[in-house]
């Protein structure tokens, strides 16, 4: 990715963030059937002296899980909030009339190696901890967990998904949001 210096962000705990708060990542793939994108919903996992990991699951009917070689290179992408900017809205461009349109925005890039996990145990887990995290955050009222289904049916269900596991080499981050422009222009792009 171009990241100019003012754009780049390194900060660990700023990057994790961004993921933990927009987890649905573009899992980028290179196989022999050529380049593929799968829009996921990820899980950050942090352990004190290992590297992050990022665990997902797919449909057993996606393709990829069968495509991508175990330990092979991939790329997650993760994406916040993003904005077209006028030069209207910054008021040197009123002075000088030197502003053009811009795009801002936040993302991060995980660079890592996958794993497939065609496991029950992983898989359930998978699906434990995205529920869990989910239904907490946009159910609290009445969230669902896995044993409100029949045991047949989440049995089912499980056997029709495969595990991902990323292990997070690299991170990249890029944020966007104007600090190459003067702090007027930064507060009117706002």
């Amino acid at each position: 990715m171009y990241n100019p210096s003012p754009f780049q962000v390194d900060d660990p705990t700023a990057l994790h963030a961004l993921i933990q708060a927009h987890p649905l990542g573009c899992l980028v793939t290179q196989s022999d059937a050529g380049l593929d994108a799968n829009h996921l919903p990820f899980e950050l996992l942090q352990e004190e002296s290992a590297p992050p990991r990022l665990i997902a699951h797919v449909a057993r009917a996606n393709p990829v899980w069968q495509q991508v070689r175990d330990g092979g290179p991939v790329l997650v992408i993760f994406r916040a909030e993003h904005a077209y900017i006028s030069p209207d809205w910054y008021p040197s461009k009123h002075e000088t009339h030197e502003q053009v349109p811009t795009w801002n925005y936040r993302v991060v890039h995980a660079h890592g190696r996958i794993k497939v996990r065609d496991d029950e145990k992983f898989v359930r887990g998978v699906v434990g901890r995205l529920t869990r995290r989910h239904e907490a955050l946009n159910n609290a009222q009445a969230p669902w967990k896995m044993s409100d289904a029949p045991p047949d049916y989440l049995q089912r269900m499980l056997g029709a998904i495969v595990g991902l596991e990323i292990a997070v080499e690299r991170l990249e981050g890029k944020f966007k949001l104007g600090p190459n422009k003067h702090e007027r222009d930064r507060l009117g792009a706002a």
